[in-house]
């Protein structure tokens, strides 16, 4: 069986910049953003495996605002629970603009319902940057299943089991709600990350998978996978004809939102700068491309909108597996 790949498509300036670090360019904008910023590369964190989605989007993001800082930005990935390592990294940097982190919203939104206190990662301990895009859930099924729909799953007369790209994640999250309002029985089986949960499905080792979109769609194209349903407030444009699970009767509403931050503390003219640079990037036709190829819906807001948005999702998800008494797993 061949692997399934992170994303649909990369573009060659991503791959490029995956292989080998650029050399600090000269004569960078210094006009803004402090005198002597950026002081050399600035260092992009990514808490997750090189090939992932947050991986190519993060560095999709360096290299375009490589370009503007005239600078390198290398990216260094440091993966492991669900971002936290990364997370914690960068908290401990020095706050002067030199290293970011690209943070997806569910490490401070979800997986906060998932661990101890002590582990959770709080968006307002850092300085938020830009928002950058929303990557769609689709609930997908082996063709062969005869699953292709919600009222199949009910109607299936077992116990099904939903493969999660990882406790306290949005796979796990939308699962659980549809399950518990729909009244289906299952059991979650936690995988870390969307390729090997869809390869558990593909296997049959699992009944369903929440996976991210780019990550499902070469599968579903190819007519190995069926998509069940999406968890986005409206339908995907990149799959019109899949019905959402809100359209379905159901109160489900968990996409992947990104941003990238930087050290609490961070000067705000730094954070400025580094702002200008990453919407230079959204402005470029490649990045929009790269968006396009990869199934992303741009969600380029400011720093304080993704505040409100992150700290609302958590407060909201909270009193949703309260109210439907879902666990994801630790004491919260």
């Amino acid at each position: 069986m061949s692997k399934v790949p992170a994303l649909r498509r990369v573009l060659p300036s991503v791959l490029a910049a995956a292989l080998s670090l650029p050399l600090a360019a000269c004569g960078g904008n210094l006009s803004s953003g402090g005198g002597d910023f950026p002081g050399g590369p600035v260092t992009m964190l990514v808490g997750q495996a090189p090939g992932g989605s947050t991986d190519l989007i993060g560095r999709a993001l360096a290299d375009g605002a490589a370009d503007d800082l005239g600078v390198a930005m290398p990216v260094v990935n440091t993966p492991g629970a669900n971002g936290a390592l990364a997370a914690k990294e960068l908290a401990g940097k020095q706050p002067d603009g030199q290293h970011v982190l690209v943070l997806n919203a569910s490490l401070t939104s979800i997986t906060p319902l998932a661990v101890a206190p002590e582990e959770v990662v709080d968006i307002n301990d850092f300085e938020v940057i830009t928002g950058v895009s929303q990557d769609d859930y689709v609930l997908v099924a082996n063709s062969s299943s005869g699953l292709r729909s919600v009222p199949d799953l009910v109607q299936a007369g077992r116990d099904l089991k939903f493969a999660t790209t990882g406790v306290g994640t949005g796979s796990q999250l939308s699962q659980e709600l549809l399950f518990k309002q729909a009244g289906i029985a299952g059991t979650a089986v936690p995988f870390d990350g969307g390729s090997p949960a869809m390869t558990a499905v593909l296997g049959n080792q699992v009944d369903v998978a929440s996976v991210q979109l780019g990550e499902a769609i070469s599968q579903i194209e190819a007519g190995q996978l069926t998509p069940i349903a999406t968890f986005s407030a409206q339908r995907s444009r990149y799959l019109p004809e899949v019905p959402t699970a809100v359209e379905q009767g159901y109160d489900v509403r968990v996409s992947q939102f990104r941003a990238v931050v930087a050290p609490k503390g961070t000067p705000p003219e730094r954070v400025e700068r580094l702002r200008k640079a990453f919407q230079a990037t959204f402005a470029a036709d490649r990045y929009r491309e790269f968006n396009e190829d990869n199934l992303l819906t741009p969600h380029e807001v400011d720093g304080a909108q993704v505040v409100q948005e992150w700290t609302s999702s958590l407060e909201s998800y909270r009193a949703m597996t309260q109210q439907y008494g879902i666990s994801l797993g630790g004491p919260k």
